[in-house]
């Protein structure tokens, strides 16, 4: 298996598992040591790509090769058929991430 990115994530199918299939574990290792590299929108829309790709059970097997829930896998194929523009500057939608805070405490 060639060098593996040092914080990709390590696959856990059964042909990465058991060393059958070398192509399969350098491709999923690939395909780990990108998704380290992008942010969590990139990084879905990626997934959902690979899984479209794929076919039947794409979802399934990206899940189990990336550790990605399977619901933000389908979540970047809706995304990807849907066309949903990203936003310039941002990373999430407004609203996401953790609450300011001011927020969460007001000044009393």
């Amino acid at each position: 298996m060639a060098d593996q990115h040092p914080f990709a994530r390590v696959c856990c199918c059964p042909e990465c598992r058991h060393g059958t299939e070398p192509e399969v574990a350098d491709y999923h290792a690939a395909i780990n040591a990108v998704l380290v590299e992008l942010d969590e929108r990139n990084r879905r829309l990626l997934a959902g790509l690979l899984a479209t790709d794929h076919g039947h059970g794409g979802v399934t097997l990206l899940a189990q090769v990336t550790g990605l829930s399977r619901t933000t896998i389908l979540r970047g194929q809706r995304e990807l058929a849907d066309g949903v523009p990203r936003d310039p500057g941002r990373g999430r939608r407004p609203g996401g991430g953790r609450p300011r805070l001011e927020k969460k405490r007001p000044a009393s």
